[in-house]
């Protein structure tokens, strides 16, 4: 798409601006909103600010984070046109102009309106790159990606204002580009959905029914994992494996810049790999509790404590001395009779997953030791085991470079989507003309 520029522009004297329209006028933040704090509304609707939405309600977000306190009395009230500012995160795009009536922490900033320009477009210009920017340029702190955003330097701010007609065609035209990049994101979230479930389905068939359509079947005897090939076996993980322990407890507090790499439950990647890339390091005592918790080459780790509980890795590379810690089970197969890799792929896949999931305790999700070894899974003959596991080695790897292909697509559809609103809101580009029903309705 090609959009004309304006005829003419001027320099705005601020480096993350750049030009602006010779017709555009600029004014200090102060101008257009005024810091307000108006707490005592406990029972208000929960409302918070992310870098991706801006104001939302918090109910509409299925995670975790960012947990209210259990004493609302000191949250802020935000009403419909607010501007509310995540001041430890407004360099990273936390702000929004809220379209609800609500609560938000004592933390934030809340600002009221105090102008008659179009919320629509200063939510686009608040929130593009070019503001992001500047932001982080008025922003300080000691903490590592928290800074907060100067109050009195967030004042002296300008903002550029087009007509109230071209702030409604700019916001227009935004909403009708952004839709378009958003709906092909999601297409390929969809596709990436669809791309691990595929992978899922393929493990699941080959660690429970092996790769020879015409071997002869018998019942396993379990409902769940129905018929397997006759000459396999079935049981728990603990009958093909010489270990499966956790790391020692108190290692934590022998922390060493150059002590050995101490592999944590964030040390176990998202795709069945263990990362040694950045992690804590430990000061190794000598003793039997060192000896268990070294990691081997084949052998396989599970996350058994805390948010990602039954997460999997398949120990394939290991570049250097590392011990687990206390919140990782270190398994450890039988040469003759268990591959790590194949072992790995029953407990990544559904069938362990499922016995995992079922298998967590309590609030905090946990697993035990004996949860590990008690997993049931088929178990081939140890070569038919190395096969399955080469098979669906290259599967995976077919499988996860879509699924990289379309992350990569994503992010450029994102990219894009950021640089359109930054030359939109900045008028690098001219889009008056191009919805005009909607800029004159406005």
């Amino acid at each position: 798409m090609s959009v004309p520029a304006y005829s003419a522009y001027r320099d705005s004297g601020v480096d993350w601006l750049g030009d602006l329209p010779a017709t555009w006028r600029d004014v200090p933040f102060w101008a257009l909103f005024k810091r307000v704090k108006r707490s005592g509304f406990p029972d208000a609707e929960l409302l918070s600010v992310y870098r991706d939405y801006g104001v939302i309600r918090k109910a509409d977000r299925d995670d975790n984070f960012n947990n209210a306190s259990d004493d609302l009395g000191s949250y802020q009230l935000v009403e419909p046109g607010d501007l509310a500012i995540n001041k430890m995160k407004a360099w990273q795009g936390s702000l929004g102009i809220s379209p609800y009536r609500g609560i938000v922490s004592p933390a934030y900033f809340v600002y009221h309106a105090r102008h008659a320009e179009r919320p629509e477009y200063l939510h686009y210009l608040l929130r593009s790159v070019n503001y992001a920017t500047g932001f982080m340029t008025i922003s300080k702190g000691i903490r590592i990606n928290q800074w907060d955003v100067d109050p009195d330097q967030l004042a002296k701010v300008r903002v550029p204002l087009p007509s109230v007609s071209e702030q409604s065609a700019i916001a227009a035209f935004l909403d009708r580009e952004t839709a378009k990049i958003d709906a092909l994101v999601e297409e390929q979230r969809r596709l990436i959905a669809l791309l691990k479930e595929k992978r899922q389905a393929v493990i699941s068939h080959a660690v429970t029914k092996g790769l020879n359509p015409g071997a002869p079947m018998k019942d396993s005897g379990i409902e769940w994992l129905g018929e397997v090939p006759a000459h396999w076996g079935v049981g728990p993980v603990k009958r093909v494996i010489d270990l499966a322990t956790s790391g020692p407890r108190g290692w934590s507090e022998r922390a060493s810049d150059d002590g050995a790499f101490f592999f944590q439950s964030q040390n176990i990647g998202r795709e069945m790999d263990g990362d040694f890339s950045q992690g804590a390091r430990v000061d190794v005592p000598d003793g039997p509790d060192a000896c268990r918790a070294k990691l081997k080459f084949n052998d396989i780790v599970v996350c058994i404590t805390g948010g990602r509980t039954g997460s999997v890795a398949h120990i394939s590379e290991l570049p250097q001395d590392a011990f687990v810690n206390q919140h990782v089970c270190l398994v450890r197969p039988t040469p003759t009779k268990g591959f790590g890799r194949y072992l790995s792929y029953g407990l990544f896949g559904l069938p362990g997953q499922e016995q995992l999931g079922l298998a967590m305790y309590g609030l905090k999700q946990g697993l035990s030791l004996e949860n590990v070894r008690e997993i049931v899974l088929p178990f081939p003959p140890i070569a038919e085991q190395q096969a399955i596991a080469r098979f669906l080695d290259d599967r995976s790897t077919a499988l996860l470079d879509l699924v990289n292909e379309a992350h990569l697509a994503i992010t450029l559809l994102q990219e894009r989507r950021a640089a359109l609103i930054s030359v939109a809101v900045t008028g690098k580009i001219d889009v008056r003309g191009l919805i005009p029903s909607q800029a004159e309705a406005a």
